[in-house]
């Protein structure tokens, strides 16, 4: 994570995080810290908040018995942490999110577990559309 402190006002200063284009290079691999920790209260409150309410995810009678013997996290929920926790390095300074490629759940979270990410820059190139501006494609990875 990058921060910067930035002087605000006579002996104030503000973080700032976040990177400019110029300062990606290819290759490069930033991983975002700290990890998160995933509770059973997150779990319920984002399957209510999102209204995926299957019971798989909050119903810890029904979880137990299913082939992973307990309740799993809510797919949404890992996926919004992963990528919040890679917005200060990667997104903070951005002017849009451009978009996905592919999305992989590759095994089940557990509430209880904790996530970190980390993402590789794959490619930058300056914005044919909008001068002054560039495109930065990373792979962000979470485990």
């Amino acid at each position: 994570m990058v921060a910067i402190a930035k002087q605000v006002g006579e002996k104030r200063y503000r973080e700032s995080y976040g990177r400019y284009f110029e300062d990606f290079e290819l290759g490069h691999v930033y991983e975002h810290r700290p990890g998160r920790t995933i509770t059973e209260t997150d779990n319920i409150q984002f399957s209510l908040l999102t209204m995926n309410q299957h019971p798989l995810h909050c119903d810890a009678a029904f979880a137990a018995q299913s082939e992973f013997g307990r309740p799993v996290v809510n797919s949404g929920l890992t996926l919004a942490i992963v990528l919040g926790m890679s917005v200060a390095d990667i997104s903070q300074k951005a002017v849009a999110n451009l978009g996905w490629k592919e999305i992989n759940l590759l095994a089940p979270v557990f509430p209880g577990d904790t996530i970190y990410a980390e993402s590789e820059v794959l490619e930058k190139r300056e914005s044919r559309s909008r001068p002054n501006q560039g495109i930065v494609t990373v792979r962000t990875t979470g485990r």
